[in-house]
């Protein structure tokens, strides 16, 4: 499922490289293997889904990225649950709240089920592997993550970046960085 390659575009319409200030002038786009870094490690994400008459929902959620793709839960009685089965368009953003340094992520694409028991066992260690004792610790705030996956109480969803967006800012200085995926599926 690991998608190719994305095209990798500073866009200086919102980048401090239009409107130059003081070490603007060495913005540059943030490499792909960095966003990723960010996304594997990020705890927090928010979703964005649309609701039937055309709404907004957005709640955070945990998400890990796992082959290419980040993969999230709910269950199905849920409204983003309800929502990605009327419209599976969604986006899931991470990042910081402060200007003084960082780059936020936004991810969109199409939110897929993920069914297949083995895929599923690989989802769920990638979550393990980033949350830790949060799912793994009986004490964990998502203890039980991977059996409500097993049993069909959580449907596991993977969205793969169609587009991706890296916001960097550093005081005064910040950047605009698309990633524009190939619409073509890899196996």
């Amino acid at each position: 499922m690991a998608p190719k390659q994305p095209k990798t575009e500073l866009d200086a319409r919102y980048s401090a490289a239009l409107n130059p200030r003081p070490g603007a002038e060495d913005v540059t786009a943030v490499d792909w293997a960095e966003a990723q870094g960010l996304l594997r490690a990020a705890e927090v994400f928010w979703i964005t889904t649309v609701r039937p008459d055309g709404r907004l929902h957005v709640t955070p959620l945990v998400a890990a990225w796992h082959d290419g793709a980040l993969h999230f839960s709910t269950g199905s009685g849920e409204q983003k649950a309800k929502n990605l089965a009327a419209n599976a368009q969604c986006a899931l953003t991470t990042g910081h709240n402060a200007l003084s340094g960082g780059i936020d992520m936004v991810v969109e694409g199409t939110a897929e089920r993920v069914t297949d028991p083995a895929r599923q066992e690989e989802v769920i260690a990638a979550f393990e592997e980033q949350y830790g004792d949060h799912i793994t610790s009986p004490e964990g705030v998502f203890h039980g993550f991977g059996d409500n996956i097993r049993k069909g109480n959580d449907m596991l969803f993977a969205v793969a970046p169609g587009t991706a967006y890296g916001f960097g800012h550093d005081g005064q200085v910040f950047s605009h960085t698309r990633y524009t995926f190939s619409r073509a599926r890899q196996s």
